[in-house]
């Protein structure tokens, strides 16, 4: 039986400040965050027929989905997928302002979004043509 690893991510852009999921939300699968131009994060939330926790600032809206939904994936051009904990939850310099605001939280116990829903309005709304594989 062989092990499915994941390929090396490529080296990530700065990730945004820390995303504290509210208390009392399971994250059993762990957690990764896409990051969408602001401009694009209301539209996005409107037609998502369930979302998890999203997070804002003025540039991205950061949206919780499980760890290695970016797998056979090929997010758009400009989305910033930020693999889980440390790496995105890094303290951001003094000069910076502060980081991504929780602007919705899910109605249940999960931190998450279905990644596959949000994968497909992304492409939508940036158009570009959704691209997978299922080789590792």
């Amino acid at each position: 039986m062989s092990v499915r690893r994941r390929p090396p991510a490529p080296p990530a852009p700065p990730g945004p400040a820390p995303l504290p999921l509210p208390a009392g939300l399971r994250a059993g699968l762990g957690h990764d965050a896409v990051g969408i131009r602001a401009e694009h994060g209301e539209r996005i939330l409107a037609r998502l027929p369930r979302a998890g926790c999203v997070f804002a600032d003025e540039e991205r809206w950061w949206w919780i989905v499980p760890a290695g939904s970016d797998v056979g994936l090929t997010w758009p051009p400009g989305v910033h997928y930020a693999v889980g904990d440390p790496s995105w939850t890094r303290p951001r310099p003094a000069d910076r302002p502060p980081g991504p605001r929780l602007v919705h939280g899910p109605d249940g116990d999960s931190p998450y979004t279905a990644p596959i829903p949000l994968y497909f309005l992304v492409c939508r709304l940036t158009g570009v043509p959704p691209r997978w594989s299922v080789a590792p």
